[in-house]
């Protein structure tokens, strides 16, 4: 059966190859293997990062050195604005901030050691392997830092601020808490073309589509009524991450509607989804799933469009609150984009 390639404008497609083949408290056993409270528990400290925690005093060493002549190219007043709308907030599946690349003339080298710090600090240290092999596989073979750039907005030490590093398939934050009601920062994308533009179906290679196969175990256990509710015939557009708030429409399965044991698999791939990143931002992912009520305010969506190689493995598949998105596209490679907060009025400015 012929298929029609789904659009992706913003990646390069030189490679192509063929196609194939909590509710409210999540569980202890799943919060554990995160390193991370249950959503009932309640934690000591604010779950959240802190002007002090390992990449943000990173981020404030590494603007204290940074001559008067780069803070002009990187450096941006909090509020800053350009054609991409409030800039801090944007996110794409693939873009640079700024111009100058983290490895290149722009930077010297101790420099570019502490932007790799940072790096590394925003991420779960099991997953820095993955993450460096995704960046790696999606610029040809680049060294890391060779596609990316960086931004920083507002003035560390003194007041509000925040770090944005992006390239393809990635936007990345470390904002000390600065960002009020919103988790990560900000929206964040992460992705992965592991062999080229039109992965196969069992996507070889790709460090996230694990996820996927997590997410796909729930909906085999679903019952043909159940599953009936779930599977939707078309996905939304890529970049429709906007929360919808608690009087929004959601498509798919309630997750209130799961039994005992789809529950425990979806926190289960709430888990899987959230490991790649740093302890501070997996607890605040989960303290504003929480506040919007946890995953029983959350419907699960699996769309029939864009299954490569027609074998019921659901590639694209959606995650949805009121406040709460995490949108996994599969085809033809793997986007993933993610909105998480408490405040349902917060605009984001996304493009896929």
């Amino acid at each position: 059966m012929d298929r029609k390639p789904h659009d992706c404008p913003d990646c390069s497609g030189d490679n192509p190859l063929d196609r194939r083949g909590f509710l409210r408290t999540a569980g202890l056993a799943a919060a554990a293997a995160a390193g991370v409270l249950p959503l009932g528990a309640t934690p000591s400290v604010v779950a959240a990062p802190t002007p002090e925690s390992e990449a943000e005093k990173a981020v404030k060493g590494l603007y204290e050195i940074l001559t008067d002549d780069q803070k002009k190219v990187v450096c941006f007043d909090w509020d800053h604005k350009d054609n991409r709308g409030l800039l801090r907030t944007h996110v794409s599946n693939n873009w640079q901030i700024t111009k100058p690349h983290v490895k290149g003339d722009f930077f010297n080298k101790k420099q570019f050691d502490i932007i790799h710090d940072i790096f590394a600090a925003v991420h779960n240290p099991d997953w820095l392997k993955n993450v460096k092999k995704h960046l790696k596989d999606d610029t040809n073979g680049q060294e890391w830092g060779a596609e990316q750039s960086i931004a920083i907005f507002g003035t560390p030490g003194t007041g509000k601020f925040m770090f944005v590093m992006t390239g393809r398939h990635m936007t990345i934050r470390a904002d000390g808490g600065n960002t009020e009601n919103m988790s990560f920062g900000g929206p964040i994308f992460y992705g992965h073309a592991a062999q080229g533009f039109n992965e196969k179906a069992d996507h070889p290679g790709n460090v996230y589509w694990p996820q996927a196969l997590e997410a796909n175990k729930i909906y085999a256990m679903l019952d043909e009524k159940k599953k009936a509710r779930a599977l939707i015939e078309k996905a939304p557009a890529e970049a429709a991450v906007g929360f919808k708030g608690s009087k929004g429409t959601f498509a798919g399965i309630p997750c209130t509607d799961l039994s005992g044991d789809e529950k425990k698999q979806l926190e289960k791939t709430l888990t899987l989804l959230i490991e790649p990143f740093r302890k501070e931002d997996r607890e605040e992912a989960l303290a504003c799933l929480k506040k919007q009520g946890g995953l029983d305010k959350c419907f699960l969506s699996f769309y029939k469009d864009g299954d490569i190689g027609n074998d019921g493995v659901w590639d694209n598949w959606r995650l949805e609150g009121p406040t709460f998105v995490w949108y996994y596209r599969g085809a033809p490679h793997v986007h993933v984009w993610v909105n998480i907060g408490t405040d349902e009025k917060i605009k984001i400015n996304s493009k896929g």
